[in-house]
């Protein structure tokens, strides 16, 4: 039996690959990577599940909740952070992030979108198309979106 379990010295996050019009993707740009984009992600608390955390995120970063769950991915996507950018409330614990995705359908309008709502992670945000995000990420996120964009294709083609 298979447990649902993040990687050893991963800290445990899920990532949200927002559905909107025209199979495009939410993305924002980061508030202190002005040059990056990303997809909304966070950590799980601890007793939280992923869904609970995708649920809670998809509020903090994105500002909304009009959402309905399409899939969960079917393992934990990871990804390194460069030793450089390890943020220090981690104290080395982690390498990296072990992610959970999620897809989901946006049920709103562009104007349920509030990148203000709680402490803002975004400074700005758009949709994008689905072979557009490779280019607009950090190069070391590149191959955790990959696997995503491989596990989703479906719902964004």
């Amino acid at each position: 039996m298979k447990l649902d379990v993040p990687p050893r010295f991963y800290r445990p996050n899920v990532g949200l690959m927002l559905i909107g019009p025209g199979r495009r993707v939410f993305i924002g740009r980061r508030l202190n990577q002005p040059d990056a984009w990303q997809m909304p992600q966070g950590g799980v608390d601890k007793g939280e599940a992923p869904v609970e955390a995708a649920c809670r995120e998809l509020g903090e970063e994105v500002g909304t909740t009009k959402a309905l769950l399409l899939r969960e991915s079917r393992d934990w996507v990871t990804y390194d952070v460069p030793p450089a950018m390890h943020p220090p409330h981690w104290k080395g614990r982690w390498k990296g992030q072990a992610q959970k995705w999620f897809a989901l359908a946006f049920t709103g309008s562009d104007s349920d979108i509030d990148i203000t709502a709680h402490d803002q992670e975004f400074a700005a945000w758009r949709w994008a198309e689905a072979n557009e995000l490779l280019g607009l990420i950090v190069d070391w996120k590149r191959p955790a979106y990959e696997a995503v964009l491989r596990e989703f294709s479906d719902l964004v083609s």
